[in-house]
């Protein structure tokens, strides 16, 4: 059997909701990991930097970025630093990130984009 799809976020984000409801109603079997409550997976970090790029993964755009003080946003230059401010800041991560049964890694949600993906 293939891997699990995992998608990883948090519950109250309305973007995580609409490809929850998705991948349901498609009958997709997947897990769910709450960044609020099992934080968010270290290990993963520096591959879905490599498959999605760094400006992909972090929101600057968002409510949560924009409340980081200027030293905290400007201490944002490479992996390492990125990835310290999205440990300590979990909401700074787009969402969804995917892990799709291939591997594969997605930032974001809509239904096309979805329905093209191995599930």
């Amino acid at each position: 059997m293939p891997p699990m799809i995992t998608l990883y976020g948090i519950p109250n984000c309305d973007t995580v909701k609409k490809a929850r409801d998705w991948l349901t109603a498609q009958g997709v079997d997947y897990s769910f990991h709450d960044f609020k409550k099992q934080g968010v997976p270290t290990a993963l970090l520096p591959g879905w930097i490599d498959a999605v790029g760094l400006d992909k993964l972090i929101n600057r755009k968002g409510p949560t970025w924009r409340k980081l003080d200027d030293a905290t946003q400007a201490s944002v230059v490479d992996t390492p630093s990125a990835m310290a401010v999205m440990q300590e800041h979990s909401s700074v991560i787009k969402r969804p990130v995917v892990v799709w049964r291939d591997g594969s890694v997605t930032v974001g949600f809509s239904p096309e984009s979805f329905a093209g993906r191995p599930v």
